[in-house]
């Protein structure tokens, strides 16, 4: 099997160059869907001997483990190794578990077969649907901020690398319609149950929007996103103190950036993460001068600044 299409690859070689100039073996995450599937016919093109491939099977549909052998038949064809990486998936929120579950297993795999990076199929239709759907949940800057093109596999300190962000979805279906490749079809998908499934169908009808566009004001925000955690590194060291029952915040900085500080102190004494609205109903009652709390820490306006303790104890 050979990869013909030229363009696409040489496409692709250049995406990948611009954000990753180091060596050594890169690992890529291929689910079986066509945006994956396009990722591993392109990255087996442009760079021969260098790639391997894992295919997560969450065991949540009966077709799962048939699309994971595709995957390796595939992979095998192409002279790419391979793995199946079977996890079991916690009840909940099924996709944000099957996220964590699958994250967890790539990143031992990666570690396990000592690869440079990892690589997933993220793309630019991927960047405008996800700050659709938070625009509508009234999201702040973090949460619209789109992904980045370098990160690191959560909770991890391995590169996790997105060369696809500037391709379309229709784009990567062109590269395997011209292999004569048939993609796996996760139902998921198109379920209207789930928000993303629903967004993405109305946003296939509304040719006025332009997914491009969208997706370079995701990266813009994610720009934004890392000034204001660089604001609030700073406001932190120069701002926060501590005192003998926890912290004191004397807040500088803009509401924005007094935010991240305020959510950086529950972390450091509650252990906890807040939820955005809580610390911006805590930031409006101390700006009222008005105590309050946030999970189980008291926070009280005083002559030198904002102070957070632990609440006492309850008695039972």
């Amino acid at each position: 099997m050979q990869l013909t299409h030229e363009a696409a690859s040489a496409r692709f070689r250049q995406s990948l160059a611009a954000i990753w100039p180091g060596e050594g073996k890169l690992g890529l995450a291929v689910s079986g869907g066509s945006d994956s599937m396009a990722m591993l016919l392109l990255a087996a093109e442009a760079l021969p001997g260098q790639i391997e491939a894992a295919t997560v099977d969450h065991q949540l549909r009966a077709e799962s483990g048939a699309e994971a052998a595709m995957v390796a038949e595939v992979c095998t064809q192409l002279g790419v190794p391979h793995e199946i990486l079977a996890v079991d998936v916690e009840p909940g929120n099924v996709q944000s578990e099957a996220r964590t579950a699958r994250y967890a297993a790539l990143a031992e795999w990666t570690e396990r077969r000592v690869l440079a990076a990892l690589l997933t199929a993220h793309h630019a239709d991927d960047q405008a649907e996800t700050l659709l759907l938070r625009l509508n949940r009234a999201s702040g800057v973090g949460g619209l901020a789109g992904v980045r093109a370098v990160g690191r596999v959560p909770g991890t300190r391995i590169p996790l690398l997105r060369p696809l962000l500037d391709w379309r979805r229709s784009d990567l279906a062109e590269v395997i319609t011209e292999i004569g490749i048939t993609a796996a079809d996760d139902p998921s998908n198109a379920d209207p149950k789930y928000d993303r499934a629903r967004l993405r169908k109305n946003l296939a009808q509304a040719g006025w929007l332009d997914v491009p566009a969208l997706a370079a004001s995701a990266a813009h925000l994610a720009d934004a996103d890392a000034a204001l955690d660089w604001a609030a590194a700073r406001e932190w060291s120069e701002c926060v103190t501590k005192a003998p029952m926890g912290l004191v915040y004397r807040p500088q900085a803009p509401r924005a950036v007094a935010l991240r500080v305020i959510a950086r102190v529950v972390r450091e004494l509650d252990g906890t993460e807040p939820r955005g609205s809580a610390v911006a109903r805590l930031f409006d009652s101390l700006v009222a001068r008005q105590p309050a709390s946030i999970g189980g820490l008291v926070a009280r306006t005083g002559h030198d600044g904002w102070s957070f303790t632990k609440a006492p104890a309850r008695r039972t």
